[in-house]
């Protein structure tokens, strides 16, 4: 790897290309390569300002200069699996029926990238995917399982961070590094010599928490590490301690959350800073990733041929809402990055349109002239971006003013749904009524202080319409609750006698061991209880 300063000036003095170049391509093929990096739990708020003034992303940068950049993109889902499920189908999540990170597509599901393949394009994936069925550990299925069951149990270790007191140390995140090599060997020594387009897809874990020290089914996911290298990277003095609404305010899904991920308890000021830069720091090294893959294509003179796409499955509270992790339509957890830049893309434009990840699939086709579906949830985004790749078959309706995301899985104890529109964020629960809903005004409120849909009963009604006229949800919510229960069932059948022993010693055991009667007789008593139609 070329030090950082080296590959920064080398990839900052190429030309910005013209609209319209870049058609001629190697052989008759007059479409891109594409080339998508794909990260984790990486804020899209850190993208523009002022979120981009605390932590240098030089690469994200460069992308914005010279492509494309969504300022208001969401995930479908918050938490990873059901997410990037949606991605790849270009469907909700609630249509493919991906509710945690155990349920996901069918390892044989026709993805966009299956789809150009059949047109002609050579494909190739490296990294993280995460989009199939059965993955995951057996406490994370059955925390999101058990999720409607009638007790609070501490599910993560509590966050803190961990550094490496090296200065020069850069390959912090080892395994993504090595995905990243791989990726770029690839386009050495195979996407070179092509004559017809390819996608390349890689898939990395930054800037996701690590693992917590400790092994097996006790661990979490609730350390954030990095080395003094790219703490360097991080402007201390900009960094925002979030507000905290008092336990006893908390809306009580909120409350929920913020307990099975052990953040209850109290926590200094240091140690949210602290929490905060190690995260922005391991967003700085997602970053020096990202510019790996750029300044291969540059060397290889394939940049100003391919497309590149970057964005993250979901977002990262870092202690936003007195929370770590995802799995919340809280900004910091929801909104992800998008940009784009290549042959045909706008440059220097910055769309303020909503937009979201299922918006993926029907654009990656979009690209390479094919026909899309009509049965996606998504739109293509060129239509917002490029005025040269105009599919023959091109969409007929523009993005919609809206966009829908949804959450079925752990560490919230309700199927949430978010409808994002201009500038109201509308958040409903369950089955519409037994949970209060949420409305957020984000022009005057980025925060997402003060629920004012009591204020605004009138916008409340309407956005809830809208959401009704979008997915059923009151249903979708009773399919989920109903999913669960069968789920554990055949779990708790499938180990017999050891249930007692394996369900105590989950990552909830610190709380289970306590009380382990109390806690199988409320699971007993959550399958007995026969299911209201009109209640979760």
């Amino acid at each position: 790897m070329l030090p950082l300063w080296v590959s920064l000036v080398a990839v900052s003095a190429l030309a910005v290309q013209a609209p319209g170049a870049g058609e001629q391509r190697r052989g008759a093929a007059k479409v891109p390569n594409v080339v998508l990096v794909v990260s984790d739990s990486f804020d899209g708020r850190l993208t523009f300002h002022p979120g981009s003034q605390v932590v240098k992303l030089p690469f994200i940068n460069f992308m914005k200069a010279r492509g494309t950049s969504f300022l208001n993109a969401y995930t479908n889902s918050p938490i990873c699996c059901p997410s990037r499920a949606a991605m790849w189908s270009g469907l909700f999540t609630h249509l493919t029926e991906s509710w945690n990170n155990f349920k996901g597509l069918d390892p044989n599901y026709t993805t966009w990238m299956d789809v150009m393949e059949r047109h002609g394009y050579r494909t190739q994936k490296f990294g993280k995917l995460d989009y199939t069925s059965g993955h995951h550990s057996v406490s994370n299925r059955v925390e999101a399982w058990t999720r409607d069951v009638a007790f609070l149990l501490r599910q993560e270790g509590r966050p803190m961070v961990n550094l490496i007191h090296n200065r020069t140390k850069v390959r912090v995140m080892e395994r993504d590094w090595q995905n990243t090599d791989k990726a770029i060997n690839w386009l050495r020594k195979e996407a070179i010599n092509y004559t017809e387009p390819f996608v390349l897809y890689l898939g990395l874990n930054l800037p996701h928490p690590y693992p917590s020290p400790s092994s097996g089914e006790n661990c979490g996911s609730s350390t954030f590490h990095t080395s003094l290298y790219w703490l360097g990277k991080v402007s201390r003095d900009a960094i925002k301690i979030p507000k905290w609404s008092p336990l006893s305010e908390m809306h009580p899904v909120d409350y929920y959350s913020s307990y099975t991920k052990n953040c209850t308890g109290r926590f200094t000021e240091k140690e949210i800073k602290n929490i905060r830069a190690f995260y922005y720091a391991m967003c700085a090294e997602t970053d020096a990733m990202l510019g790996e893959i750029i300044l291969a294509l540059h060397q290889l003179d394939l940049l100003q041929k391919t497309i590149v796409i970057y964005f993250s499955d979901h977002g990262e509270l870092a202690m936003e809402h007195r929370q770590f992790y995802k799995m919340s339509m809280y900004e910091a957890s929801a909104h992800v990055p998008l940009l784009m830049m290549g042959p045909g893309i706008k440059v220097d434009l910055q769309v303020s349109n909503v937009v979201s990840l299922v918006d993926i699939y029907p654009t990656m086709l979009d690209i390479a002239g094919i026909p899309l579906p009509q049965n996606l949830s998504g739109y293509s985004l060129l239509p917002l971006s490029s005025e040269t790749f105009k599919n023959e078959h091109k969409v007929k309706n523009l993005h919609p003013p809206w966009i829908l995301s949804e959450f079925h899985g752990c560490n919230v104890n309700a199927s949430t749904y978010m409808l994002r529109t201009n500038h109201w964020k509308y958040i409903a629960y369950s089955d519409g009524a037994s949970v209060l809903p949420q409305l957020f005004d984000l022009s005057s409120d980025p925060d997402e202080l003060t629920n004012v849909a009591v204020k605004f009963p009138e916008i409340t009604y309407s956005l809830d319409q809208k959401l009704r006229s979008i997915i059923n949800y009151p249903k979708v919510s009773a399919s989920v609750h109903q999913y669960n229960k069968e789920q554990f069932i055949k779990w708790k059948q499938s180990i017999g006698q050891n249930y007692s022993n394996i369900i105590a010693n989950l990552r909830w055991h610190q709380d289970w061991q306590k009380e382990p009667r109390k806690y199988e007789s409320a699971i007993d008593q959550w399958l007995k209880t026969r299911m209201n139609p009109r209640a979760v």
